[in-house]
């Protein structure tokens, strides 16, 4: 708990270039309280005889001169109490004063320059930073923005605010529980998770807020507004939660009349902004007076808003907001007496902590079994019902945890139930029962089972040296296989030369075999030879998978198969409507701070022109202030447009946000279903392969792989006694490339080999692992063949 009076503050407004400064002192202690000084001079038109009072003080904790800074206002007034609000507390902080003295520039802030941001965004960029930075407790942060006008309340940030008349909006109605705790119906809150949310909404509400022109301000702000910010903080495994509110008051000025001279539309403002503060001062008065049993709270809405703020649970602190020139030296000196009658009252905060409602309820129940257990033993009555399925789930998790425990001084801890005790023995018995039995079958089984376990054992070694001795098979046929491979690729090396310079003889001749122009091997350069030998290097062997890990011929495969397939286009597709989407959220986020930073520079244009106004109606009294200003209005009319301008695009940019995690998602799924596919199509040819080895083995292989198994030869012998009889509808030049092997046109001549033939293994995964290798460098030779026939 927290004991201390309001702490009072003094901030002297700077003076207007047209503004007689008034005669006043500053006397700043640091030890003790700072002093403010008024003299008011005698008029000599009153006479000789004057008593009049011409000397005024008053005690503040701080006193901010005409040179003070925003930033030194809110290091030592706001920081102090946005940090008992962190800590749990309640906290307030309201600034009075009349109208045209600073109030809204000290709590608000002006939007001229960064620096001169108020109370408001500085506290909220003060606590998000906080809160960022402590991980020891999770925290939730809601906002709202009360308007009071003419005694009635508004919320500034319902959604409906512009595009309806204020009387059409609902009102915000006072609702006090038994407890005497004031609820505000038709007051949304509004979740904000960072200081970016927390700045747009207090953005709204302040473009939503009743300004008008006086005579004594350009901008008076004509409602009374509450901007508040509820945090609830509780620490992970806690049971309890800590609710704190802190309450940012920018009062409406209050002004007399007979000084201003207002009418119409302005007089009624002026009154109900005079009466309620009349009331706040009531109250004020009877908080000090410490006799007096009622409070009138309940006589106006903002003295019932800010109910705990005075004279209750909340730590708070007021500025009195003071224009020291001649004119205005009487409402100043007013000011100052009704802050020190503001001191006086003293605040009790409390530590806002609660249980969690959940386990509360937990808790509540856990109490009533147990006080219908203890009922139940001390009357006697037996209960005859079963027990539920969750209760004797209960009472098992109870036993086991105590028969597992070592500790002899442990306890079981049932109730006074007679069902759950008896079911509790019949469970313990069941179980020494079970372990008897059990001992005696480990008994009379442990010899036979020794014997068998010793005859598995000896089985599974010979099976394990028959597999090793299977794959050293397998890598060795591996080796020679790769050997002859490289052999091969090395031989044709030197059937490069020879072969290019045959090659326009090969042009020239008639008897030139179809087959034998088509082949790579007639193609190659020395560079792709060299890649070609070096490829066989570095191609692998198709083997088995392994801890769910694709081989290096298998994710060569994956590339061709990808390419292929049609869903790879839709990938592509989507990655570049993604990388659309990017550019213009990018695109949109500058557009939407343009239009921030337009908004700021029309409002400074519209306060600008409030200046010249007021300066032509002081040399020519015979202006009036009260017409409309055309150059005004349409500076009113652009600011609403790029309103709705910046909505549109703050809406589209949460749509770009919904499309791009849809987008992202689409692919996910697509490269899943690639890969899927990929994996059914590999065991599907794997499977191929082991169903039809005799297609490699046999002399007939030829026919079905002619340019792998006689790729070596292709490039180490003479291909010219090789002939081909094409029929006449076809080229003869060899320029059609479709000819295949299956054109009934084309026949070829092949000598017999002896290395036709693929020497096997024996077992069907290595077989099928050998083909699949054969399969795979067919595919680049093909490839090899298609990019020289370009």
């Amino acid at each position: 708990m927290v004991k201390e009076t309001i702490r009072v503050y003094a901030r002297v407004k700077p003076l207007g270039r047209q503004q007689q400064a008034g005669i006043y002192s500053v006397d700043d202690d640091e030890k003790s309280l700072s002093s403010l000084e008024i003299i008011v001079p005698r008029d000599l038109a009153d006479g000789f005889v004057n008593n009049k009072r011409e000397r005024y003080k008053f005690k503040f904790q701080k006193i901010f001169d005409q040179e003070a800074k925003q930033d030194v206002v809110f290091d030592s007034i706001a920081k102090p109490v946005a940090e008992c609000v962190l800590a749990g507390y309640n906290g307030t902080i309201f600034a009075y004063g009349q109208t045209g003295s600073g109030k809204t520039f000290t709590i608000t802030g002006g939007a001229e320059c960064y620096s001169d941001r108020g109370i408001i965004p500085r506290t909220l960029s003060y606590i998000f930073d906080r809160l960022q930075k402590d991980s020891s407790k999770v925290y939730t942060t809601h906002v709202s923005y009360l308007e009071i006008y003419n005694e009635c309340g508004y919320d500034l940030l319902d959604p409906r605010h512009e595009a309806s008349r204020l009387e059409d909006l609902p009102k915000v109605t006072i609702m006090e529980d038994p407890d005497q705790n004031i609820h505000l119906k038709n007051l949304s809150l509004q979740q904000a998770t960072n200081e970016e949310e927390a700045l747009n909404l207090l953005f709204l509400g302040d473009t939503n807020r009743m300004i008008a022109e006086t005579p004594m301000n350009q901008a008076s702000t004509r409602s009374h507004c509450i901007f508040t910010i509820h945090i609830s903080s509780k620490e992970p495994g806690s049971a309890t939660i800590q609710h704190s509110k802190l309450h940012l008051v920018d009062l409406a000025g209050s002004e007399r009349v007979a000084k201003t001279g207002v009418g119409g539309h302005l007089l009624t403002e002026a009154k109900y902004i005079n009466l309620s503060l009349h009331y706040l001062e009531q109250v004020i008065i009877a908080l000090a007076e410490k006799k007096r049993s009622h409070i009138p709270y309940r006589n106006s809405m903002m003295t019932s808003v800010l109910r705990d703020s005075l004279g209750g649970n909340c730590v708070t602190t007021m500025i009195a907001t003071l224009s020291i020139d001649k004119r205005n030296i009487d409402e100043s000196i007013a000011t100052c007496r009704f802050a020190q009658r503001v001191a006086l009252i003293k605040n009790e905060a409390v530590l806002n902590e609660e249980i969690d409602p959940r386990l509360m309820i937990v808790q509540l129940k856990k109490e009533i079994q147990e006080l219908k257990d203890e009922l139940a033993l001390v009357t006697g009555k037996q209960r005859t019902s079963e027990l539920s399925q969750e209760e004797l789930l209960r009472l098992d998790e109870l036993l086991e945890t105590f028969l597992e425990d070592n500790d002899p001084d442990s306890t079981l801890d049932v109730g006074a139930d007679m069902r759950k005790i008896k079911y509790c023995f019949i469970h313990v018995k069941q179980l020494m029962n079970h372990s008897k039995i059990s001992d005696k079958k480990l008994l009379s089984q442990y010899i036979p089972e020794e014997k068998e376990t010793n005859k598995e054992t000896g089985e599974e070694l010979k099976k394990l040296k028959e597999l090793l001795q299977q794959r050293d098979n397998e890598i060795n046929i591996l080796v020679n296989m790769l050997k002859k491979e490289k052999k091969k690729a090395q031989d044709a090396l030197f059937q490069l030369n020879a072969a290019s310079a045959c090659s326009t003889v090969l042009e020239q001749s008639p008897s030139i075999n179809l087959e034998e122009s088509q082949s790579p091997s007639n193609c190659f350069s020395l560079k792709e030879a060299k890649d070609f030998s070096s490829s066989v290097h570095r191609l692998p062997f198709l083997s088995r998978k392994t801890g769910g890990k694709m081989s290096l011929g298998c994710q060569e495969a994956f590339e061709v198969f990808k390419q292929d397939h049609a869903d790879s286009i839709t990938i592509e597709d989507n990655k570049q409507l993604l990388k659309q989407k990017f550019a213009e959220a990018k695109c949109l986020g500058e557009k939407l701070n343009e239009v921030r930073i337009k908004i700021n520079h029309l409002k400074g244009e519209i306060t600008q022109r409030h200046v010249q106004r007021a300066a032509l109606a002081v040399s020519s009294p015979s202006e009036e202030l009260n017409t409309l200003d055309p150059v005004e209005e349409k500076l009113r009319m652009q600011i609403e447009e790029e309103k709705k301008s910046y909505k549109a695009m703050f809406n589209r940019m949460k749509g770009l946000k919904v499309e791009i995690e849809h987008l992202q998602l689409l692919i996910e799924k697509v490269k899943m279903k690639l890969q899927k596919d990929f994996e059914v199509w590999w065991s599907e040819e794997t499977i191929n392969l082991q169903e039809k080895p005799e297609l490699v083995s046999s002399p007939n292989t030829m026919t079905v792989y002619p340019q792998f198994i006689k790729s070596s030869q292709h490039l180490s012998t003479n291909s010219f006694s090789d002939t081909t009889r094409v029929s006449p509808n076809e080229d003869p030049a060899g320029k059609n490339n479709s000819i295949t092997s299956s054109n009934p046109t084309l026949k070829t001549r092949t000598p017999p080999s002896s290395s036709t033939s693929i020497p096997l293994t024996g077992d069907s995964q290595a077989d099928a692992d050998i083909l699949a290798f054969i399969k795979a460098r067919q595919n680049i030779l093909q490839k090899k063949g298609k990019s020289c026939q370009k």
